[in-house]
């Protein structure tokens, strides 16, 4: 495949939306937000109930080394939590936490105030007697639901996760469904070791 023949896209994966193009059961996917060509893949995934920031391309080269742990590149995300966790909490998960088996690398993770992000649909079902707040976690390894388990594990369950930023690629002001075409910055910066 010749070079220029690459595509590479950015994605708000909408909540309940499934990372794939299709489906049996007739739910959601990545093919009702864009006529994307048929060769182009996501790179990684975001769970049904996660939204965010998804890259889709057709360049192996980068996916393989995107999707392999060994390269550690940061994925960022904000987590809205039921709760205030106080600073001994989040420091455990700064220094890694034990969810099945395996123990977290460390993360980098604070409180955050509200970001604007656009409201989730539906909304999230918010009980008047708990607080709640949002986290940043910035992680250099992506393990099955490990943003949930992580704050689960401390005691303060995830309400809504999104993804906002994989290495250079920033979500930005893009809309849940929007999809846009990666310019050659973004790209080259994707690429860089």
């Amino acid at each position: 495949m010749r070079r220029n023949n690459f595509k590479y896209f950015a994605a708000y994966k909408p909540y309940g939306t499934l990372s794939q193009f299709t489906d049996e059961e007739n739910r959601p996917t990545l093919a009702g937000l864009f006529d994307f060509p048929k060769d182009v893949y996501p790179v990684g995934r975001l769970d049904a109930d996660s939204e965010g920031l998804l890259l889709l391309t057709n360049d192996k080269q980068l996916t393989d080394y995107l999707l392999n742990p060994v390269n550690k590149h940061e994925r960022e995300y904000f987590v809205q939590v039921e709760g205030v966790p106080k600073e001994d909490e989040l420091k455990k998960l700064r220094n890694g936490v034990t969810i099945k088996n395996f123990k977290t690398l460390p993360a980098k993770v604070k409180l955050i105030s509200q970001p604007g992000l656009p409201p989730r649909i539906p909304p999230i079902r918010e009980r008047k007697t708990i607080p709640v707040s949002w986290l940043s976690v910035i992680l250099v390894e992506g393990k099955n639901r490990q943003v949930r388990r992580m704050t689960a594990s401390i005691g303060f369950p995830t309400l809504r996760l999104i993804r906002v930023r994989i290495k250079n690629i920033l979500l930005k002001n893009m809309l849940p469904g929007e999809v846009r075409e990666l310019n050659k910055e973004e790209i080259s910066g994707l690429k860089k070791k």
